[in-house]
């Protein structure tokens, strides 16, 4: 099964948070990662929602790191498919279990649930990776991976724009 970021969560209001360039950062012992100053702008204790995220044939690739809005524009989106539809019903528990609401704390800050952390492989570091209207964390060795395939794809992903 493959899943993709939906097109319509990519309208994200001008004044919202808008993540771009890589940062990698520190995990410590309780598994806290900060947030670059430059991606809070006025934004204390925010509620973010994770998701374990597919790329390719990886299963957990990678975190997909939702901020308020995208979050609300994915669950509007999910709650408005149709039961009974075999492939909403797949998604709604793909989402449902692969899914976990954090919030930062003061200093910007998340804590990334063991379960997570541990499926993406990310350890002592992890490289967030700004997607404008949302980011994602990546362990260092799986972010050079598919950067590789990034740069082969880019002549023709720039073709969308």
């Amino acid at each position: 099964m493959r899943f993709t970021c939906p097109n319509q969560m990519s309208d994200a209001p001008n004044n919202g948070p808008f993540y771009q360039s890589s940062f990698e950062n520190i995990v410590d012992e309780k598994r806290r990662v900060q947030i670059p100053a430059n991606w809070r702008k006025g934004q204390n204790e925010t509620e973010f929602m994770l998701v374990l995220w597919p790329s390719g044939p990886q299963k957990d690739a990678c975190l997909m790191v939702l901020p308020p809005q995208a979050a609300q524009k994915l669950r509007d989106r999910i709650t408005s498919m149709p039961f009974g539809d075999g492939q909403a019903e797949a998604l709604r528990r793909f989402l449902g279990r692969k899914s976990h609401m954090v919030t930062s704390d003061k200093a910007g800050r998340i804590t990334l649930p063991e379960h997570m952390a541990t499926a993406v492989g990310i350890d002592k570091k992890a490289v967030l990776v700004g997607m404008f209207d949302r980011f994602q964390m990546w362990s260092p060795e799986k972010f050079t991976a598919i950067t590789e395939g990034d740069d082969a794809l880019a002549q023709e992903a720039f073709r969308l724009i």
